[in-house]
């Protein structure tokens, strides 16, 4: 087994203001996926980064941050057969094009840039994506590499619907949003002890 130091490497987690109650920043994922995280079947978020990440790649910007779903029907084929199946009533019940739904917001707890596949591979089973999946991403673009995030998701008491804007749009993961919803009431979709117990599992296979 490869050391840590050249499965993965790992910097310090961004903070913010714990006294301010919103959040503008918004990061993209498949609406599938965020499902599972607000189930809280999983906690993680693998992220290669889109072709207008910047020069400077896909980084972890952000220490918390608002769940952008986006959809598109490939989604239900690239991940497990439970999740494939809670694709179509997600598909069936996903805003009108001109609304984006916000029902979670996610706070890293630590995340890892992963510099081979084993390392990737060694998070089978912790999340929904298929494993060719996994290889598909982390062999995309010049450099090979995907990031692994572990995040902590909270539940708003009720979603809150934005209007699309076009800015929103293109191959990136971060979005600054024009409004900034309020986080406060919401609620972590794990409780401590289950939401540490995943954390670390997630840190076991990467050490």
């Amino acid at each position: 087994m490869e050391t840590t130091s050249s499965a993965c490497s790992s910097t310090s987690t961004p903070t913010r203001d714990a006294a301010d109650p919103s959040v503008r920043a918004a990061f993209k994922e498949w609406a599938v996926v965020i499902d599972a995280l607000g189930r809280g079947e999983q906690i993680i978020i693998l992220r290669k980064g889109g072709i207008h990440e910047g020069r400077g790649g896909f980084q972890v910007e952000q220490p918390e941050f608002w769940l952008f779903p986006t959809l598109f029907h490939q989604q239900g084929d690239s991940v497990t057969a439970g999740a494939a199946e809670r694709f179509r009533g997600i598909a069936d019940e996903f805003p009108p094009e001109d609304t984006l739904r916000l029902e979670y917001f996610a706070t890293v707890a630590d995340w890892r840039k992963l510099e081979n596949e084993t390392a990737a591979l060694r998070l089978d089973g912790q999340h929904i994506w298929k494993e060719d999946v996994v290889r598909e991403r982390y062999s995309w673009g010049r450099e090979q590499g995907i990031f692994a995030l572990a995040v902590r998701v909270h539940r708003l008491l009720q979603p809150a619907d934005l209007p699309i804007l076009k800015e929103y749009g293109g191959c990136k993961s971060w979005i600054d949003l024009a409004e900034e919803p309020s986080i406060e009431g919401a609620t972590p979709v794990l409780d401590n002890a289950a939401f540490e117990t995943k954390l670390t599992v997630f840190r076991k296979a990467l050490d």
